[in-house]
C-alpha cells in the first residue's frame, strides 16, 4: 500500500488501482478531523460512504464540491454518516449544472432501504416538489438504487455486490444500542470489505468475532477507535489486546480530535484525513 497525501485536488477518478481517501477521521462530535466519510476511488468510479454534517465542508477542504459526487453508500443512520447526503441530494436535483442530469446512486440493501427513507430522509425531501402524476416525491425519484444481494444470515448479515469494477461486502456491525450483545441484535449499521482485501469496520463495539472474519481477508484493516471505553464503540484499549500480526495491519479510525500519533503507537497508525490510501 502507497499512502501519499492529496496534492491540491482531490481526483475522483484514477489509473484503475484501489483507492481508500478519508475526508475525516473524527466521531460525531469532531471539530477539527471532520466526521469520519470517506471515498472508494478506482478506475472512473468513485462511491462515496457516508455522508455526515461536516461531509460539504470536508470536501471543499479537498477542493471539491458536493455536485462532484455521484454514488453515495450509507452505512447507517446517524447524523455523522447521513447528515449531509439531504444537502447532497437537494444540490443535486436543484443547484447542479447542468440541471436535469441524472439522479445519485444510492447503494444499499433492501433491509434499510425504508430505514433511511421513512425513517431519516423523507421529511426533507419528498415535499419539494410534486411528481408528473401530482404525487409527492419517492425515494425512486430522487436517487437510481443499487441493490447489495444478501449471502448470509448466520449469525451476521452479510451483503454483497459488484459495481462498476468495485467489489463491495456489507456486514452487519454490533454498534447500537450499547445493550446489544451481537451483530443479531443491533439496529442496521453495516462496515464494508472492498474489493476482497480492505476491511472498513464502519462504526462498531469491538467484536472479536468480525475482526476473526476478515483479518486473514484483509490486506489493511481500518477500524473504528475510541480513546476512551464506550458503550458503542470500540476502545483502543480493547484493540490493543488483539494479535500483533493483525495490529500491524490495523489504522484507527473514528477517534477523538485530540487523538496523537502515540495513541496509535501499537497499530499501523492513525487514519489521516485527506490522504490517498493507493492498493496496487
Amino acid at each position: 500500500m502507497k499512502i501519499l497525501d492529496v496534492d491540491g485536488q482531490l481526483h475522483l477518478t484514477n489509473d484503475g488501482k484501489l483507492e481508500i481517501v478519508f475526508l475525516g477521521t473524527g466521531t460525531a462530535f469532531s471539530r477539527s478531523n471532520f466526521q469520519t466519510n470517506f471515498l472508494i476511488i478506482k478506475g472512473d468510479t468513485h462511491i462515496l460512504v457516508d455522508f455526515g454534517m461536516t461531509g460539504p465542508q470536508a470536501l471543499h477542504a479537498l477542493n471539491r464540491r458536493a455536485e462532484d459526487i455521484s454514488v453515495i453508500l450509507p452505512t447507517h443512520s446517524h447524523s455523522d454518516h447521513i447528515g449531509g447526503i439531504e444537502y447532497l441530494t437537494l444540490i443535486n436535483r436543484y443547484s447542479a449544472v447542468p440541471q436535469g442530469r441524472p439522479k445519485l446512486t444510492m447503494i444499499t440493501t433492501s433491509d434499510y432501504r425504508p430505514v433511511l427513507w421513512d425513517q431519516s430522509l423523507r421529511g426533507g425531501l419528498e415535499y419539494n416538489e410534486m411528481d408528473s402524476e401530482g404525487m409527492r416525491l419517492s425515494f425512486d425519484d430522487l436517487f437510481d438504487v443499487h441493490l447489495c444481494k444478501q449471502i448470509s444470515s448466520d449469525g451476521r448479515l452479510i451483503y454483497r455486490t459488484h459495481f462498476f469494477g468495485v467489489d463491495l461486502e456489507l456486514f452487519h456491525t454490533n454498534h447500537i444500542p450499547g445493550e446489544a450483545e451481537s451483530a443479531t441484535d443491533a439496529f442496521i449499521t453495516y462496515g464494508v470489505f472492498v474489493d476482497d482485501r480492505v476491511f472498513i469496520s464502519g462504526d462498531t463495539k469491538f467484536d472479536e468475532d468480525l475482526i476473526d472474519l476478515y483479518s486473514d481477508r484483509s490486506e489493511v484493516l481500518f477500524h473504528d477507535a475510541s480513546l476512551t471505553r464506550n458503550a458503542v464503540h470500540a476502545s483502543v484499549n480493547e484493540l490493543i489486546a488483539l494479535p500483533e500480526s493483525i495490529r500491524n495491519r490495523m489504522y484507527l479510525m473514528h477517534y477523538q480530535d485530540e487523538a496523537t500519533d502515540a495513541d496509535a503507537a501499537e497499530f499501523a497508525g492513525l487514519t489521516k484525513r485527506g490522504t490517498r490510501y493507493i492498493f496496487d
